[in-house]
């Protein structure tokens, strides 16, 4: 009978191996899971029978968590449903590094944990990079104590610019009409407005919204503290034809974050990044609160499919 070891808090992540239904094993040990989540920050479920996204949906319905959809969100991502409640996790080239980050906490609206499911595994490279915030905000504390500080007290404010249609070749691609789930001008102003955010329409239909002050640190239910945005990606990784990265994040005044700034967190959160290097029906769970996430370039046919806990 597999069992869930929580006696060891030094595991990134924490792997739990099996042989059964997953969705039987999460039903029957949601507590146990749930504990080991908020000690590890992240599970691993390898060799459970996981064979199609059809059983991945069903282990997270065993789970039991409400569900928070793509078409709610404000995810920069292009991203296709394959049920409901499961959809890709990132339809950028093979050759597009997504950079470590906190899923959607560059908006108001983020969910509180992820699924990930392998269904295809990569012929080379398409790890998912997995890093402990709370260890990096520790060691950024005391090597940039002063940036830390500032983030903090001020918060911190994001710029992406929107094609009016979806660009599946950009990690950022997602239109305005789909992250705002309007269809026209008028209802993404209304809908920008109610969230707090600013805007500029441009001459090619896009759209530059720039959102409100939003948390750059987050306290942790056990009282940690973990470095909870959207820096790392959107300063090393929110290029495109509309995007510069350079311009993408400010402080809370407005003013800009350097590469002097961001070289501490960069170099810290690559020290302590894990690769999660998939095999054909692996499961994680990431508390998305606690830990970041990315996507390693890759070679060969990759599927990884994502869903999102409220």
């Amino acid at each position: 009978m597999t069992e869930i070891n929580n006696t060891n808090s030094s595991e990134f992540p924490r792997i739990i191996t099996g042989n059964g239904r997953l969705a039987a094993f999460l039903g029957a040990n949601k507590g146990a899971v749930d504990a080991g989540l908020a000690d590890a920050g992240a599970l691993l479920f390898r060799g459970f029978d996981v064979p199609d996204p059809v059983a991945f949906d069903a282990a997270i319905e065993a789970y039991g968590d409400p569900g928070f959809t793509y078409e709610d969100s404000l995810s920069n991502a292009v991203r296709t449903n394959v049920t409901p409640r499961v959809f890709t996790a990132n339809e950028a080239p093979p050759t597009t590094e997504i950079f470590l980050h906190h899923e959607m906490a560059q908006t108001p609206l983020y969910p509180a944990k992820l699924f990930f499911y392998c269904e295809i595994a990569a012929d080379t490279g398409g790890a998912t990079p997995l890093c402990r915030s709370d260890w990096v905000l520790d060691r950024l504390a005391a090597d940039a104590p002063d940036f830390v500080a500032r983030v903090e007290a001020e918060g911190v404010r994001y710029a992406n610019v929107m094609p009016g249609s979806d660009d599946a070749g950009s990690g950022q691609g997602r239109s305005w009409r789909s992250t705002l789930s309007v269809d026209n001008r008028e209802g993404a102003e209304a809908r920008l407005a109610e969230l707090g955010y600013s805007w500029e329409w441009r001459e090619d239909d896009s759209l530059r919204a720039t959102t409100p002050t939003l948390d750059a640190v987050r306290a942790l239910p056990d009282g940690r503290r973990s470095f909870f945005n959207q820096l790392i990606a959107a300063f090393r990784g929110w290029a495109d034809s509309r995007n510069d990265p350079n311009r993408a994040i400010t402080f809370g005044d407005g003013s800009a974050i350097t590469s002097g700034n961001m070289a501490a967190a960069i170099a810290i959160a690559d020290e302590l990044t894990y690769d999660l290097n998939w095999q054909a029906g692996d499961v994680a769970l990431i508390d998305n609160f606690a830990v970041m996430h990315g996507r390693r370039p890759f070679e060969g046919k990759r599927r990884v499919l994502a869903s999102l806990v409220a």
